[in-house]
């Protein structure tokens, strides 16, 4: 069986009330749309033929490689958005599954499902239903006394007895495509709103005599869609819900649920600990027994195992095994930060490698540098790396001792074992072993490597 999903994403959204397509409103971080796709992928090998109307070239451009795009150049209703893909889709299927971008609960388990209910018992379209007190605009299911499906009808369409129905049809089908392929261009407008609807392919079936088979979701949270900013929230947290429930059972503790959100594509290991309001985004890795203390941000990072990391931001940047940074510190993309460093608080780093054991206590900015093993960096200390019109780099060797409000003016290079006084603007290399102060510094004697090993022991 040749399997086809298709993905309606050709809306405006208007009641979103943005100048943003609604299938590109983040949720945990990622645009909505992705997550339908990567079901998709995960249901069927055949990339899915997304349909794209309202700002198609920005949707497009989120989505990239992974899907194919049909363009419906007038919004004229569901059954028209789907009849679009026939001319690319006629004899590359048998089966056509058709989902909603603004659907990203929506498990790529119970898409298989529908599809193996499809195949068992011959239907023509199986549909999934779901029974919710709160119709959110869906479609009424209208059977007849024995139960089999008679037709569904629209809200905007449907009579105050037909509105009061809780079997809802939530868009979701699985349809013979060769059937399907010769009955939408029969569908007509509907009387109120001029638009095809999809929904009118099951009365049709019904009239021809076709089996139209249902499943009934079980969670019925997969179904929820979004036409709102309401809707967004709810399905946000409704996310969040699964997202940390599933991490908790694997082994990390989240000392308050509620105030994490962690988005679908970080891997945390065993033992992490994450506290209260606390964001985790992209892709995202953090390593065992690591710590994220209140407050912090995290997006797109490689944090090793054995970190603790309170009250800052980092974006991605790469820590190592056993590095501690915060409380208040920032870590910009580039940042990498090796084993054992420490940053403390208000401290900035960009773009910059802090080697194995450094310390950078509080207080200062580290930007295009390359910063060896056991410096300490004193607190105060710049790198003015931009001269206005290019960046350029510092480079500070092994064990040098950075004095507290010391200038490091790019391109310099302090030797390995030297030190610099405080308040001191290095405007030139300083040699190795060498101790240099004022402004500008200038060398002003020489220290002995067993001297200097001594004092990075006791500082």
């Amino acid at each position: 069986m040749r399997l086809a999903h298709v993905i309606l994403a050709a809306g405006k959204g208007t009641r979103m009330r943005s100048r943003r397509p609604k299938v590109l409103h983040p949720i945990l971080g990622k645009p909505m749309i992705l997550y339908a796709v990567e079901t998709a992928r995960r249901v069927t090998p055949m990339p899915p033929v997304v349909v794209v109307g309202h700002e198609a070239e920005q949707v497009q451009a989120v989505v990239g490689d992974e899907a194919h795009f049909i363009v419906q150049h007038e919004q004229r209703g569901t059954a028209h958005a789907v009849l679009q893909t026939a001319a690319f889709l006629a004899d590359k299927a048998d089966v056509v599954l058709v989902t909603y971008g603004d659907m990203p609960l929506l498990r790529a388990e119970t898409l298989r499902h529908i599809v193996q209910e499809h195949v068992r018992s011959q239907a023509t379209i199986t549909m999934l239903t779901a029974v919710l007190d709160e119709p959110r605009g869906y479609g009424r299911i209208v059977r007849d006394a024995s139960g089999r499906i008679q037709a569904i009808v629209e809200e905007a369409d449907a009579t105050p007895e037909q509105r009061a129905i809780r079997e809802l049809n939530v868009g979701i089908y699985a349809f013979d495509a060769r059937w399907l392929w010769e009955n939408l261009p029969r569908i007509q407008p509907s009387p109120v709103k001029g638009e095809y609807y999809l929904t009118d392919t099951v009365a049709l079936a019904v009239q021809q005599g076709h089996t139209v088979a249902t499943l009934s979701v079980e969670d019925p949270a997969e179904v929820l869609g979004v036409n709102t900013r309401v809707h967004l929230a709810e399905v946000t947290r409704a996310l969040q819900h699964r997202i940390n429930t599933a991490w908790m059972l694997a082994g990390v503790t989240l000392i308050d649920p509620a105030t994490a959100y962690i988005g679908p594509d970080v891997q945390l290991a065993q033992d992490v600990v994450i506290h209260p309001h606390v964001t985790l985004l992209g892709r995202t890795t953090v390593g065992e027994e690591t710590e994220i203390g209140p407050g912090t941000y995290i997006d797109s990072c490689t944090i090793g195992r054995r970190c603790r990391i309170f009250y800052s931001v980092l974006e991605h940047a790469v820590l190592e095994d056993e590095v501690d940074v915060g409380p208040f510190s920032h870590l910009r993309k580039g940042a990498h930060l090796a084993r054992g460093v420490h940053v403390g608080n208000f401290g900035e780093i960009k773009n910059s490698y802090l080697g194995p054991g450094t310390k950078m206590g509080h207080f200062s900015y580290i930007g295009d540098a390359d910063i060896g093993a056991h410096v300490n960096i004193g607190a105060g200390t710049i790198t003015c790396n931009y001269d206005g019109q290019r960046k350029h780099k510092t480079v500070v060797e092994n064990h040098a001792f950075i004095g507290s409000d010391t200038m490091l003016v790019a391109p310099v290079r302090v030797g390995q074992g030297a030190k610099t006084g405080a308040g001191s603007v290095v405007t030139r290399d300083i040699p190795p072993y060498t101790l240099a102060y004022g402004v500008p510094a200038r060398p002003r004697g020489t220290i002995h490597p067993d001297e200097q090993g001594k004092e990075q022991e006791s500082s």
